[in-house]
């Protein structure tokens, strides 16, 4: 009996022993702050890009091969603070995952259409927009839509974790207007979604529905609630943040961004008149 107890007292302390060491590795992979020189000593970026948004984000299916504007990016970061553009290791986000891939020390930075909010601040350090956009819809043209009157009572289709909702329900509130909304994952599935006719309109960023027109749909000519894209890190990675934020000044300043722009065809909607 005795040793049966030193078996299961042994045992249990060993438990403790290993719970505590995994806590303590967890804790420390989550609060140990990450600097450029961190990442330098490393040899590696790790960035959050969306993989299914053309000409910001994109996966060729056929290559596999990452590509766009803020693939771009991420590797001029790459070199900056590593010395080449080759070192950089992507991981794919959605809208719902990339902040918790930031919270739990799986990745650097996040370059993927994240929109810089007073809320979001609280959570995440976010430099100066990069780029700015606004809020559109992706109808069919069957349907026969023109603005956001007539899709009052309509369903919206918008991602998970995406601030479009709220964009919507703000400016449809103006005019008293309401929407039924359905939430879904990534944009291909939104995408079907309209093609099935699950919903009225697919809603999100204006560049990020371009890369999804097809014969059968088009981009509304409305737009609205400016969403500004900034590079977020996490809270605690304050000298990383800061670094970030002088480069986009320091590249928006001497036209480097808009060459990056330029070559994606996009364009910058706080720059553009009417």
């Amino acid at each position: 009996m005795k040793k049966k107890i030193l078996f299961l007292s042994l045992f249990m302390t060993t438990i403790f022993l290993v719970a505590c060491s995994t806590s303590k590795d967890a804790t420390e992979k989550t609060s140990t702050e990450i600097t450029p020189e961190t990442i330098a000593q490393r040899g590696k970026l790790k960035v959050g890009v969306k993989l299914d948004v053309p000409g910001f984000g994109y996966e060729d299916p056929d290559t596999g091969k990452m590509e766009g504007m803020e693939v771009d990016l991420a590797k001029k970061l790459a070199e900056k603070i590593t010395g080449s553009e080759d070192n950089v290791e992507f991981v794919g986000v959605s809208a719902k995952t990339r902040g918790p891939l930031l919270d739990n020390g799986e990745i650097d930075m996040v370059i993927a259409t994240f929109t810089i909010t007073e809320d979001r601040k609280k959570s995440y350090n976010f430099t100066t927009p990069y780029y700015t956009d606004e809020v559109g819809f992706l109808v069919r043209k069957e349907d026969g839509f023109t603005d956001l009157a007539s899709l009052n009572e309509k369903r919206i289709g918008v991602s998970q974790g995406a601030t479009t909702k709220q964009s919507i329900e703000e400016e449809g509130a103006k005019d008293d207007l309401t929407f039924k909304f359905l939430e879904f994952g990534p944009y291909p599935m939104l995408k079907l979604a309209l093609s099935a006719k699950r919903i009225d309109a697919f809603s999100v960023d204006k560049s990020i529905l371009l890369g999804y027109v097809d014969d059968e749909t088009e981009i509304l000519d409305i737009g609205f609630s400016p969403q500004e894209y900034g590079i977020a890190t996490k809270l605690s990675n304050k000298a990383l943040g800061s670094y970030l934020d002088e480069s986009i000044v320091q590249w928006k300043n001497d036209g480097t961004m808009d060459k990056i722009l330029t070559k994606w065809n996009i364009v910058d909607t706080s720059k553009s008149t009417d």
